[in-house]
């Protein structure tokens, strides 16, 4: 089983950046491919970017290509998303989700989620 858990997340202004982290419990933290989704308010849970349990490959979503960048350690345990040049849409509830799934961009092929972390882009 992985335990996760989200922090970075606050209030920032559009153009700004922010960088959120993931803690995974366990020593399986590698097997394991790590996606980025977010919620906002009355609207379905969206893919932001995934990253294999090696960290060779990565994607991302259409919406935030070339100003989010996912990462990982595998030796400290962690999942990480710098969000550059930040946008008032950006603002929601960003989860960090664990998969045995490679390269999915599915919610529901991550068996594992973190309580989520608010951000907030204001205009």
């Amino acid at each position: 089983q992985v335990q996760l858990v989200e922090s970075g997340g606050g209030l920032v202004q559009a153009g700004g950046s922010l960088r959120l982290s993931c803690a995974a419990s366990g020593r399986t933290f590698s097997s394991y491919t790590m996606g980025w989704f977010r919620q906002a308010p009355g609207k379905e849970r969206q893919f932001i970017a995934y990253i294999t349990g090696s960290g060779a490959s990565t994607a991302y979503a259409d919406s935030v290509n070339g100003r989010f960048t996912i990462s990982r350690s595998n030796v400290q345990n962690k999942l990480y998303l710098q969000m550059n040049s930040l946008k008032p849409e950006d603002t929601a509830v960003y989860y960090c989700a664990a998969s045995k799934i490679p390269y999915s961009n599915y919610p529901r092929s991550y068996e594992y989620w973190g309580q989520g972390t608010q951000v907030t882009v204001s205009s």
